[in-house]
C-alpha cells in the first residue's frame, strides 16, 4: 500500500524529525500498524466526523494526534501534529 502525505502533515513530520525524535518514533510505530491492522490497533483509533468524514485518527501523545484516511490502494496521512482541526 503507498504511503501518500499531505503536504501540511509532511511539513509536521519533518519538523519531528528536528524537535522530537521519540514522537517520531511513535508517528512510525502507529504508520506501520496502519500498514499492517488497517484501522483496528495501537493508538486508540477512532473515525473522525463532520468535516473529516472518512478519516481516522490515532494518539501520538497526549496532545498531538495522526489522522489519516485509507483507501483501496494508500493510506492518506493529513496531519501528525496537534488535534485534527488545531
Amino acid at each position: 500500500m503507498k504511503l501518500v502525505w499531505d503536504e501540511s502533515a509532511w511539513e509536521d513530520y519533518l519538523w519531528w524529525q528536528t524537535q522530537d525524535r521519540k514522537v517520531m518514533r511513535r508517528i512510525n510505530t502507529l504508520i506501520k500498524d496502519i500498514e499492517r491492522n488497517g484501522n483496528e490497533g495501537i493508538g486508540k483509533p477512532e473515525p473522525l466526523k463532520h468535516g473529516f468524514h472518512g478519516y481516522w485518527s490515532r494518539r501520538i501523545t497526549d496532545e498531538h494526534r495522526l489522522v489519516y484516511k485509507i483507501s483501496e490502494d494508500e493510506i492518506r496521512i493529513a496531519a501528525c501534529r496537534y488535534h485534527y482541526g488545531s
